[in-house]
């Protein structure tokens, strides 16, 4: 019995690590401000095709999607965020810095 259940869970271990799960760093367009904003984003990208989980950040006005890449594309989640009234333009981490982040360090 216990041969049998450690090959069940090998099996499902293996399976899901064949699925190609990306991450997506957006911002938003309102940006966040409250946790009503964090709650309507999380709310309704649940439902997008493909994604896996949702983190949201006011502080750093970032929304970070993991997704499964084979039922989705980043282009796809960034336009789902027009059915509930804001913009995402993907973050990229070698954008340069702003005067303010800047002054900061």
């Amino acid at each position: 019995m216990k041969k049998l259940l450690t090959l069940l869970m090998l099996t499902a271990t293996l399976s899901l690590g064949a699925k190609d799960i990306k991450t997506l760093v957006v911002t938003t367009t309102p940006q966040m401000h409250c946790d009503n904003c964090e709650k309507k984003i999380k709310g309704n990208m649940r439902f997008e095709k493909g994604v896996k989980k949702i983190e949201t950040s006011i502080e750093k006005q970032r929304v970070t999607i993991t997704y499964d890449a084979d039922k989705t594309t980043p282009e796809a989640l960034k336009e789902a965020f027009g059915k509930f009234g804001y913009k995402a333009s993907e973050v990229n981490d070698s954008q340069p810095k702003t005067a303010q982040t800047e002054r900061k360090q």
